[in-house]
């Protein structure tokens, strides 16, 4: 069976204006780049942002990629607000920790988590 995860591919319609915001937005690392493939390294994760496929923007839900923040959630919110990211939601409280959504450029749903302070 499964014993990790190799890479998550996520559908982009702007291959340009994606690679952008995994970048500048959120701070990750290019690793690769091209017109219809492009690899982001986040913590020893590979991102793949695949052009190939068809991409559209769906409120029903799907899969979400879950980031650590760097700082708190509260900088991170301000973060992506200063860089007019859509901010989907506010910051929730869960017993097994703390989340704040948002989207990529592309319509896909991200998040930053953090875990329980206790």
């Amino acid at each position: 069976m499964a014993s990790g995860v190799a890479t998550v591919w996520v559908p982009v319609t702007d291959m340009g204006r994606a690679t952008a915001f995994y970048r500048d937005a959120l701070g990750l690392t290019v690793t690769s780049e091209s017109d219809d493939w492009t690899e982001i390294d986040a913590n020893g994760l590979m991102i793949g942002l695949n052009g190939r496929e068809e991409a559209a923007a769906s409120s029903e839900g799907g899969a979400v990629i879950t980031f650590q923040p760097d700082g708190s959630l509260e900088d991170a919110l301000a973060d992506l607000r200063s860089r007019s990211a859509d901010v989907t939601g506010t910051i929730s409280e869960h017993p097994w920790g703390r989340i704040l959504p948002f989207k990529d450029t592309e319509g896909n749903d991200l998040q930053f988590y953090t875990p329980p302070t206790d």
